[in-house]
């Protein structure tokens, strides 16, 4: 790529977030945006921030968020909202250090190696290591330079691994009180003869086994149509409260006119409150113990009188066959994902056998998109095979926004719905909480992008940049392989520059809801600032985006330093724009108490082997092998290094110690509060269907329809 379209990419990008994030500091001041812009904070009733110049484009919110600290976010947020900022600002840590190393040592003995034939035509491969002579005796500062940036990379994710561990212990400390702590799930519960139900076998056995720590039980059920028929019910109520606000609205001065619409809305509303009360009369029925009995599911939530109980009973194996009794720590119960309790343990492996073989054929077909947008990148390449798009050099600039702006956000548009696809995969894995749902997702999303952004892009670059000479030359194919893969580094600036300043301007923006909220109150009449749009923080698209420009940035750290600046500028900005989702648009709907920081430790170690493995191949092909084998002790130590790291933190991340168990215990028993705590647990778990209904239509709308 020429730096012409270097140049095109970044300043469309810049432009468009320039743009962008000036629209939205001044939607977000206009109170009719609320609900948009300040979600969280309507959620909790709060006064909104005045603004006396509401028109007028500010970046106060930006000070803002540099000010808020972290002890804040996670009394207020969570630790797992921090962990997504502490990867942010991991990566504004590490490739600040990187470009230093990059800018200052890397890029003057790349560019000075050798000098380019044509003067008057400059590209930015001068400024990679496929610059550098076959057998330059220069690779070896590159030798030094990946052997510094695995070890800088390697300290940073261990003190961050430690410092999470730390704020993990921490945090447990103070929910030390929330239900899932005195509670276990149960599942392939056997049914018991005798008394033809389950419940008994349940009781009977942990009273039997757990005499002096086992409290009650609840039963899971089947309670599907129940739920429709709540939800229905729901619907119902919010739709007479909406048409009662608009009739109220649509008073008229002289009233006659109107006389008959308002008549029509108001026998609107009167039947909808008598399907209402037909529900409401169903439901109960229906929650009876002899109609739900019938409902009963093979698993169940037990609870306990102490931690030090649950803890115990949720590690052992409960009965010498294998698939019965199963046992696990319970999710907090707003964590838990009550449709896939439905599925039998037994099948488990089959609804995973499925969804690993659709997200392997989304994998197959996307490779069709990536191949074409590198068709674009190469266009230089492809003219001399396709002599029409030589038309494009007519016009001027065209050919530079095609090969530098175009493809990355054609490849964007692409990646944007695959998080959401691999979601909706996840969430029919048999997975019994909503957190596994999107950390599996993480997973999902991270190697698809790995296997189809990165690698294909890069193999499908080479093979178009170099299927002519190796046609004319086969036996200079690796020479040319290793500069195509050095010069791909250009694309992926470009990538980095469209995810970074248009991805999340946009995200700032939330232009589709902005949109949907318009045409919303348009159609309908809906006061907007009084229903926020509140949705969880979406771990399973930030997480692997974000990780992939870090393993891009690590891969290309000592390839082509001229791309870790633009990472710096992608960090930074991402921290920005994700503390202010954080404080005001998005809700914390479950805490896992960071349980997504070990797969991030996964994904950028994982960035740091490949980056290894690549320099080792580059360094065989620059007929270097001294260097290739210099590298191979870095790459073991590398995997030593993880498994060490294993042994020493995963262990806390998977278990709660039986240590902090017994004494959060003795204090509670100490002040008294212990049977309170277990007492509530056993309540917490209730299925959603048999909660007891209190549908009050004529209440205002910030009344819950349904009675804890």
């Amino acid at each position: 790529m020429n730096p012409h379209s270097l140049l095109a990419s970044a300043g469309i990008n810049i432009g468009l977030a320039i743009i962008i994030i000036s629209v939205f500091s001044v939607l977000k001041k206009q109170p009719s945006n609320s609900s948009i812009y300040y979600a969280r904070t309507l959620s909790r009733r709060q006064n909104l921030p005045l603004h006396s110049r509401r028109f007028l484009p500010s970046v106060s919110w930006v000070s803002r968020a540099f000010r808020l600290t972290e002890d804040q976010i996670l009394s207020d947020h969570g630790l797992d909202a921090l962990v997504i900022l502490r990867l942010f600002k991991f990566g504004i840590k590490f490739f600040s250090v990187c470009s230093l190393v990059g800018l200052v040592v890397l890029l003057p003995i790349n560019y000075g190696e050798k000098e380019p034939s044509d003067k008057s035509y400059y590209t930015t491969d001068l400024f990679t290591i496929s610059n550098v002579s076959r057998g330059s005796e220069r690779l070896w500062v590159h030798f030094s330079c990946l052997c510094f940036i695995s070890f800088y990379g390697m300290y940073l994710l261990y003190k961050e691994f430690d410092d999470i561990l730390i704020q993990r212990i921490q945090q447990l400390q103070n929910i030390k009180h929330r239900p899932d702590q005195f509670t276990i799930i149960v599942r392939e519960i056997p049914f018991c003869t005798e008394h033809q139900a389950r419940d008994c076998s349940v009781d009977h056995f942990f009273s039997k086994h757990y005499p002096s720590t086992y409290y009650s039980f609840q039963m899971v059920y089947g309670t599907q149509d129940l739920q429709e028929l709540v939800n229905q019910a729901k619907s119902l109520a919010r739709q007479i409260e909406d048409s009662k606000e608009t009739s109220m609205a649509k008073k008229p001065k002289n009233k006659l006119p109107l006389l008959d619409a308002l008549q029509q809305e108001t026998s609107k509303v009167d039947l909808l409150e008598e399907k209402l009360q037909a529900l409401c009369h169903t439901i109960p029925k229906m929650q009876c113990k002899d109609m739900i009995k019938k409902k009963e599911l093979p698993a169940a939530f037990v609870t306990f009188k102490s931690r030090s109980g649950a803890a115990t009973a949720a590690e052992l194996q409960q009965h010498s066959h294998p698939l019965l009794w199963i046992t696990e720590k319970a999710p907090e119960p707003r964590d838990v994902s009550w449709r896939n309790l439905r599925i039998s343990y037994r099948a488990v492996p089959l609804y995973r056998l499925g969804v690993l073989i659709a997200a392997s054929l989304l994998t197959v077909f996307f490779a069709i998109p990536v191949t074409a947008v590198q068709g674009i990148a190469k266009y230089e390449k492809l003219k001399k095979w396709f002599p029409p798009a030589m038309v494009m050099q007519l016009i001027p600039g065209v050919s530079s926004i095609l090969t530098g702006y175009l493809p990355s956000v054609v490849l964007k548009v692409f990646i944007y719905i695959v998080p959401f696809a691999m979601f909706a995969m996840a969430k029919v894995s048999g997975c019994i909480s909503k957190s596994k749902e999107e950390i599996k997702a993480c997973n999902m999303v991270f190697y698809f992008l790995v296997g189809n952004v990165f690698f294909l892009s890069v193999l499908s670059g080479s093979l178009l940049d170099e299927i002519g000479l190796f046609l004319s030359h086969p036996k200079d194919l690796p020479s040319h392989l290793a500069r195509a893969v050095a010069a791909q580094a250009d694309f992926f600036v470009t990538y980095i520059l469209t995810d970074g300043l248009s991805g999340f301007s946009l995200e700032l923006l939330q232009p589709g809801l902005l949109i949907w909220d318009t045409l919303r109150s348009c159609t309908r009449g809906y006061q907007r600032e009084q229903n926020p749009y509140l949705y969880s923080l979406p771990y399973f698209r930030i997480i692997p985006l974000v990780s992939l420009s870090v393993l891009i940035g690590i891969v290309y750290a000592v390839v082509a330093p001229l791309l870790l600046p633009f990472l710096i500028v992608y960090f930074c900005l991402g921290y920005v724009v994700y503390i202010n989702q954080i404080q005001h648009v998005y809700e914390t709907t479950y805490e896992t108490c960071g349980q997504y920081w070990p797969y991030i430790h996964h994904y950028i170690l994982l960035a740091i082997i490949l980056m290894q493995i690549t320099m080792i191949g580059i360094f065989g092909l620059k007929s270097k092998p001294a260097a290739s084998i210099a590298s191979i002790p870095l790459l073991l130590f590398t995997l030593m290094f993880n498994e060490y790291c294993k042994m020493r933190f995963l262990p806390s991340f998977h278990h709660y110690s039986l240590k902090d168990a017994v004494e959060n215990d003795e204090l509670d028993e100490e002040s008294g509060q212990l049977m309170f705590h277990y007492e509530n647990a056993f309540n917490a778990y209730c299925p959603p269907g048999l909660r007891p209904v209190n549908f009050t239509a004529s209440e205002s709308s910030s009344t819950p329809l349904v009675s804890p």
